[in-house]
């Protein structure tokens, strides 16, 4: 290419170049500037460099200088601050439900956000125990289509399958269709899930959005919620653990005190807490109970008694013998 034959882009190679190449740890002077221009055939004067480093400063880009021996260039405060990418980059190699390939394709997008400097701080590994990245790759769509027909408020239709034994599909229906209405999604416990109001049975229930396909978006309108029912999707996950359902109970729980902080994690800071005595509290709470919530409680061992509803004691109890008697 012919210097002066690209000068119309002179100004956003200059942007290019600051925003690749300079951060408060890297710096360029303007000759240097003139010359990385040069590498693209622009031919540039120390003049038109000033000029265009005001019009860049008007546009927003927040050129700073600096003087030692020379006077010093570089792109102070960007959109994100490196450790802001840091905490996107973690939050991407973390999680289960995207795959090693749209990993990489992510962080590398994300790392264009930096210099090329600050890029390398990013190439970071982090290993989390036991993790296990989804090989469906069509998860990542499947959650924007849904997101989709949340915001247009339309129904859809999919496939639901589970493993067998054997590590093979099986579709349930025999393969048929669910048609739902698609009211949020949660990502819980490493996974995401697509939440749903019925119509038929009113009351909500949940589907793993990595074991959904043949998504497709409907021109029916979503099933309305009763106009007494208001959806919150972090009420909704804190009831029901794990999304493994199960028939709503209110119930009260007794926990030692060493488990105050367990409990607020759980159901948040603005749950009541009654105190029992010097060394115990108790809460109330509506939970969907299930194995899963039995599994909470569980795993504190003498620290949590279920004090009530009765019957939801005595489920727990039985489940509690038939765990013994297989040992």
């Amino acid at each position: 290419m012919a210097k002066g034959s690209n000068q119309k882009l002179k100004i956003l190679y200059l942007m290019k170049i600051l925003l690749e190449k300079t951060d408060e740890e890297n710096t360029m002077t303007v000759n240097e500037m003139i010359a990385e221009l040069d590498k693209y055939g622009i031919a540039a004067e120390r003049k038109s460099i000033y000029d265009d480093l005001e019009a860049l400063r008007h546009y927003g880009i927040d050129i700073t200088s600096r003087k030692t021996r020379t006077t010093d260039y570089f792109v102070g405060n960007r959109l994100f601050e490196l450790p802001e990418l840091k905490l996107l980059v973690d939050a991407v190699q973390c999680s289960k439900f995207i795959t090693h390939r749209k990993s990489n394709e992510l962080i590398n997008k994300i790392e264009s956000l930096a210099s090329k400097y600050q890029a390398m701080l990013l190439q970071r590994q982090v290993y989390v125990a036991n993790r296990v990245k989804t090989v469906n790759e069509s998860i990542y769509y499947n959650v924007d289509k849904l997101h989709t027909a949340i915001a247009e408020n339309k129904q859809v239709y999919f496939r639901y399958f589970e493993y067998t034994v054997n590590k093979e599909k099986k579709f349930r229906k025999d393969g048929g269709k669910y048609r739902v209405s698609p009211y949020a999604l949660s990502w819980d416990d490493e996974n995401y899930y697509l939440i749903t109001f019925s119509e038929k049975y009113g009351d909500f229930t949940h589907y793993r959005v990595d074991k959904m396909t043949d998504i497709e978006i409907t021109d029916e309108v979503r099933a309305k919620l009763p106009d007494d029912e208001h959806f919150n999707v972090a009420d909704y996950s804190k009831k029901v653990f794990n999304m493994f359902g199960g028939e709503e109970e209110t119930v009260r729980l007794q926990f030692d005190n060493s488990l105050v902080n367990v409990v607020i994690d759980r159901f948040s800071k603005d749950i009541p807490i009654e105190k029992v005595d010097e060394n115990n509290f108790v809460i109330r709470i509506k939970v969907a109970i299930s194995s899963a919530f039995f599994g909470w409680v569980f795993q504190f061992g003498n620290k949590v008694k279920i004090l009530s509803p009765e019957s939801v004691v005595e489920l727990y109890a039985e489940t509690l013998k038939q765990i013994v008697s297989q040992y």
